[in-house]
């Protein structure tokens, strides 16, 4: 297989994973970080917590899981605001559970011992269209059972998508060679995390 052929499909399977939603329930909804604004959620943040919101309130899943670190600049981290957001919009603080991460590898690796210990194991992940495929392949690699559930209306496919489906194509094509948790070592910071326990 070619090299144009191997990403030619990685590129289809990523664009058709992120059309793909699930109807099955599960342990957890799982959130990807994404950029915050000062403390508030971004306009893309939003959609992925109100995605979450929905799934929450029809009784998808008993337990909203919130990733995200804090980028350089920032006083807020992206779980935070995550859960702040989630909060006031009617999820109860001991149904949050926080990680951190400054990639995707991270995001679930931040937050994998903590589902452990409450017995999860089946996710839904959260994302947006062209991220679902690598979200759903590393929260696999890290033991969980992802099922999609792409932002349907997300802000970042009014800007040029295509260079967002590249990097992803990139990303996954080399990722499943390499291993993502390496990918993870070779281009993001490491992140040290503690949270109290439960939080």
């Amino acid at each position: 297989m070619t090299l144009r052929v191997y990403f030619g499909v990685t590129f289809l399977q990523i664009w058709l994973r992120g059309h793909d939603h699930t109807t099955k329930s599960a342990q957890a909804i799982l959130v990807f970080g994404t950029t915050e604004d000062n403390g508030t959620a971004s306009p893309e943040l939003k959609a992925r917590l109100n995605q979450a919101l929905s799934l929450y309130d029809a009784g998808r899943a008993p337990w909203v899981v919130v990733t995200g670190g804090r980028r350089p600049g920032d006083v807020y981290t992206e779980a935070g605001v995550s859960a702040t957001y989630l909060e006031a919009h009617g999820v109860p603080a001991s149904r949050i559970l926080k990680g951190a991460g400054n990639d995707t590898w991270q995001n679930v690796s931040t937050v994998v011992d903590k589902l452990r210990r409450h017995h999860i194991k089946t996710v839904i992940t959260v994302t947006d269209p062209f991220h679902e495929y690598r979200a759903m392949a590393i929260s696999s690699d890290q033991g969980l059972t992802p099922y999609p559930s792409p932002v349907r209306n997300s802000p970042t496919i009014k800007h040029q998508l295509w260079r967002f489906y590249l990097k992803e194509t990139l990303e996954v094509g080399v990722g499943r060679i390499v291993g993502y948790h390496h990918l993870s070592e070779w281009t993001t910071t490491p992140v040290k995390v503690h949270h109290p326990s439960g939080s």
